[in-house]
């Protein structure tokens, strides 16, 4: 996938397509040459789930729920449990980087082709927070706004785990 903000038209659905992939491949940038041991380290001592690995996994399910649950209605297979709710984020600081990495670029392709098979004015089968049936342009929204998000602390930890900084 590549790196870059500049869409190749100027409508809505290029530009919220650009932004996504640009911060899909950040996120999996910010990961680049991390070790196995590496990726699974949780730097700071007050967010033992905060691990590379882990925030790699919560972005890969994140849009699984958004776009598989609750846009198309399918069946949730996300890895939480009422008891574990935050399971994705176990399981990412315990796979190999390599498996997540692929996994997630793999995923985004299919869901590249589920946003162009679809208007963004088109609503989700499944409500949200309040009974909303939000719309596919507002999902798309909500996951740059996710994994931008996700990617300032892919920043911190990267620097934390090796020292690494940039874009």
């Amino acid at each position: 996938m590549s790196r870059t903000d500049m869409p190749s038209a100027w409508d809505e659905r290029t530009m919220l397509s650009t932004f996504l992939d640009y911060a899909r491949a950040t996120a999996v940038a910010k990961c680049a040459g991390l070790s196995d041991e590496e990726s699974g380290n949780a730097p700071l001592p007050g967010s033992p789930l905060m691990t590379p690995g882990g925030v790699l996994s919560h972005l890969r399910w994140v849009e699984h729920w958004w776009l598989d649950v609750v846009f198309l209605g399918a069946e949730n297979r996300g890895p939480w449990t009422d008891d574990d709710p935050d399971r994705e984020m176990r399981i990412g600081a315990e796979l190999p980087l390599a498996r997540l990495v692929e996994e997630y670029e793999e995923q985004s392709a299919r869901f590249r082709e589920l946003v162009a098979a679809h208007d963004l004015r088109d609503l989700a089968k499944n409500p949200v927070r309040g009974g909303t049936h939000v719309t596919l342009g507002w999902i798309l929204m909500h996951l740059i706004e996710e994994t931008s998000r996700h990617n300032g602390h892919l920043d911190i930890l990267r620097e934390l785990t090796d020292g690494t900084t940039g874009d």
